[in-house]
């Protein structure tokens, strides 16, 4: 049982990576191994970091031996993917939304179908569009056909669409509690799924 996260954040120890640690952590306790990609490393080596829909469908020649590969390599193998990224302009990062638009060859593959997914986001302020970068990582996995969970459990009732944190990250104490079941979560799910 693999839960690979995605920090979508410039940075690799900030706010975001903080938060999806902690979801991986209780992921972890629950039994799944975890990995954790950073999205610059995965568009380093990129000559284009963004896709210009050169082929269609996608042929993969703009990322086939490199970082992205491996990425997206274990995003299909991962049983569930938790994706986080801080607000930029109340949606995802630029470097989240490269990685997720190069992954078209994924999506016609459907090697994303029935993963379970759940998404992270960290603002500057209490309300600082958290729900609608939540919601643009809900969209993402939508459209690659995986199921997503929120912050609520059988057990545990958080919140509603995910983990939403105000920065310091590591202060936000409902988010830190939403983090925690949000990684039971992604585990129970994918048990229910095995069945």
């Amino acid at each position: 049982m693999l839960v690979v996260g995605i920090n979508g954040s410039p940075n690799e120890d900030g706010n975001t990576a903080f938060l999806i640690r902690e979801v991986l952590r209780s992921a972890a306790k629950a039994g799944a191994k975890t990995e954790l990609l950073h999205s610059m490393e995965v568009l380093e080596d990129q000559d284009k970091p963004y896709c210009d829909a050169c082929s269609s469908p996608c042929d993969e020649s703009c990322y086939v031996g490199t970082r992205l590969e491996s990425a997206l390599d274990a995003m299909a193998g991962a049983d569930a993917i938790v994706v986080g990224s801080p607000v930029y302009f109340g949606t995802v990062s630029a470097q989240l939304k490269a990685i997720f638009d190069k992954s078209r060859a994924l999506r016609a593959k459907k090697a994303l179908v029935a993963k379970v997914g759940a998404g992270v986001s960290v603002g500057a302020s209490r309300f600082g569009g958290q729900e609608t970068t939540i919601r643009a990582i809900h969209d993402i996995m939508m459209v690659h056909g995986m199921t997503i969970v929120s912050d609520s459990s059988a057990t545990e009732t958080i919140g509603h669409h995910g983990v939403c944190a105000q920065r310091p990250a590591e202060s936000d104490a409902d988010a830190l509690k939403s983090a925690r079941v949000t990684g039971k979560r992604l585990v129970e799910e994918i048990k229910i799924n095995r069945r």
